[in-house]
């Protein structure tokens, strides 16, 4: 699959679509495992954040899934055809009225690859006209095929977060 050129895609993407190579279904079916576990063995850093106000591993992990249902909720409503706009989403309201730290970090890991691997199905289904179309959402203008990208950057740009800010 190409890369999404700027036109495909708000500003917001592209720090996201910027982080993945042409090899997105391998990108994306490589994180559905490598990333669950690279989370598994941060269980003793669970409940840290780095800097007051930051979220928790747990936290950031419990956003990583609430993106990917969201994400993935558009492009399927941009491919079965839907012309009304998408809406947004606030994440740091979403983390606030969630109680992932009340989950467990290894949990929360398999939720994450459990729902990329259904994901990955629905992605791969997808033919070139379909990964063309383009939706509207939060009032911007992007296509299936950015989405697609922009899944797969973003779980680039957390665990480098991680590494960076949290190890």
């Amino acid at each position: 699959m190409n890369q999404p050129q700027t036109p495909e895609y708000p500003r917001w993407a592209e720090k996201y679509i910027s982080l993945v190579g042409d090899s997105v279904i391998t990108t994306l079916a490589a994180q559905a495992t490598d990333f669950p576990n690279f989370m598994r063995g941060l269980q003793a850093k669970a409940d840290y954040a780095y800097a007051p106000g930051k979220w928790t591993i747990k936290e950031l992990l419990g956003h990583m899934i609430d993106t990917e249902r969201v994400l993935v909720y558009r492009l399927m409503c941009i491919t079965r055809g839907e012309k009304a706009s998408l809406p947004g989403f606030d994440e740091d309201s979403y983390v606030a009225h969630a109680h992932f730290s009340q989950s467990e970090l290894a949990d929360l890991a398999e939720e994450f690859g459990l729902l990329r691997k259904a994901n990955l199905f629905l992605i791969k289904s997808l033919n070139e006209e379909e990964l063309n179309r383009k939706g509207v959402a939060n009032d911007l203008e992007i296509s299936v095929r950015a989405i697609v990208f922009v899944l797969a950057g973003h779980v680039i740009h957390h665990q480098k977060i991680i590494e960076e800010r949290y190890l």
